[in-house]
């Protein structure tokens, strides 16, 4: 007894030192932007002329190989911030994101749509606070924006000014930098001054982006109405299901239709068509009220694939074992879909 008191006694002193090294590890979040590895370059002797005996001959001088005499200016070693500057992201189709001096700048095909309207929603979805808006100008200045970066010890906060301008055929969104502080202190540097630029202004652009999908979406589910769904199979011979509908409207769909057939989704990834499934059978009630039978498959975890065919989708399920469901699995799940995508 007096052994397992003494060794829980030491577990609990190990824990909590390692609870406090991670604590303090937490909060230090220089080794996120320093090099990794000794500073014993620093200390490198510097190059020195080279001293010839009396009477030797040395072979003609190249100026090829002559290392330049120079000192660098500015940190170094563990002082370094070794992390690149935030750039500016052309996330929507047609647009152009550069940087002039410290004003960021996107500049977007000119739609006929109201790139400024949708510019305030976007900072409103963000959660930015305005402090001044003028509608007529379609210029606006933000309150404080706090920035929450996890390679950062003491937290950035900035105030910018977004406008929107026409020129002919093209409208441009710019971001411009007021004032930049840390812990109460103006920052000027320009490295800094620009990060936090560039994450405002690529911040509003994914949103732009986001909503712009969202419309691209709706419009396409209100074009195509209802859909068939088919038993078929891929290039290389396997079972799979195709969905009369293209990629856009068939991803819309699933995330709702998918529940009503048994399967929840955990998780998804629109850039592979990916995603991760949880299958319970329903009860009878349930199937009827659906208007579809029992598939009969296997509890447990699936995957769905989801391919673009242009006007169509193709719905390929692995099973829990890591196995394409069968033709004959397949064709039993074409009217569970079809009823579920239709809903």
């Amino acid at each position: 007894m007096a052994y397992s008191v003494k060794n829980s006694a030491v577990v609990k002193v190990a824990g909590l030192s390692v609870a406090m090294l991670l604590a303090g590890c937490s909060h230090d979040q220089h080794y996120k932007r320093e090099v990794n590895g000794n500073e014993e370059y620093l200390d490198a002797p510097a190059l020195s002329q080279l001293n010839v005996p009396q009477g030797m001959i040395l072979p003609l001088e190249s100026a090829n190989y002559a290392v330049p005499q120079g000192r660098a200016q500015g940190a170094v070693g563990k002082q370094l911030d070794i992390r690149p500057p935030v750039q500016a992201l052309s996330l929507l189709n047609g647009s152009r994101a550069q940087f002039q001096g410290s004003t960021g700048l996107l500049q977007i095909a000119n739609t006929g749509t109201s790139l400024w309207g949708q510019t305030v929603a976007a900072l409103q979805a963000n959660k930015f606070a305005i402090a001044q808006q003028d509608d007529a100008r379609q210029q606006l200045t933000t309150d404080w924006i706090s920035w929450n970066r996890q390679d950062e010890d003491h937290q950035y906060r900035g105030r910018y000014q977004v406008a929107v301008v026409a020129q002919g055929y093209e409208q441009t969104l710019m971001v411009k930098p007021i004032a930049l502080e840390q812990k109460g202190q103006a920052v000027t540097s320009n490295t800094e001054i620009q990060r936090y630029t560039a994450q405002l202004l690529n911040d509003i652009s994914a949103q732009l982006n986001t909503a712009e999908t969202d419309r691209r979406n709706a419009a396409a589910a209100n074009r195509v109405g209802s859909v068939d769904v088919q038993s078929g199979a891929d290039e290389t011979g396997l079972p799979n299901l195709i969905v009369r509908a293209p990629f856009d409207v068939t991803w819309q769909r699933l995330p709702k239709a998918l529940p009503l057939a048994g399967m929840t989704v955990s998780d998804s990834n629109r850039a592979d068509g990916s995603l991760q499934l949880s299958y319970s059978n329903l009860s009878s009630s349930q199937w009827a009220a659906l208007g579809a039978k029992d598939p009969d498959l296997a509890e447990g975890k699936y995957k769905l694939q989801v391919g673009d065919l242009d006007n169509r989708s193709s719905l390929q399920f692995i099973d829990p074992k890591g196995h394409i469901l069968t033709q004959s699995q397949n064709d039993a799940l074409v009217a569970v879909l079809q009823a579920a995508l239709n809903k």
